[in-house]
């Protein structure tokens, strides 16, 4: 059994920031991509950045410059470092990870329950 448990949303003004963490445990064997993803209310989840085991990272136009992923492999953990964060940022962000575990050595994708991000004034 695997579990990914965010936290760090909040509610927070434009230009502020935020920290997203994201922890996987589990009878974990290793994790390929985590990432992050957010659903803004009517709309399509979106990717919003990856990073792989190795540290290559891909992000979305729409966070580019503003948002950091990184992961802490020891610690199943990763993490998104949000700034100068405006309204349309606001949403529901889902932490996603590949996963292969010790009783099903292929890889499969595993999701957190989401956590709030509000940009408001």
């Amino acid at each position: 059994q695997v579990q990914l448990v965010e936290s760090g949303g909040d509610l927070v003004q434009p230009g502020g920031s935020l920290r997203l963490s994201c922890a996987a445990s589990g009878s974990i064997f290793s994790i390929n991509v985590m990432g992050w993803y957010r659903q803004a209310p009517g709309k399509q989840r979106e990717l919003v950045a990856q990073i792989i085991s190795g540290g290559n990272t891909h992000y979305a136009d729409s966070v580019k410059g503003r948002f950091t992923i990184s992961r802490d492999n020891a610690k199943n953990t990763v993490y998104l470092q949000m700034n100068s964060l405006k309204p349309e940022d606001t949403a529901v962000y889902y932490c996603h990870a590949q996963i292969m575990t010790y009783s099903i050595r292929t890889m499969r994708g595993y999701w957190g329950q989401g956590t709030q991000v509000t940009v408001s004034s």
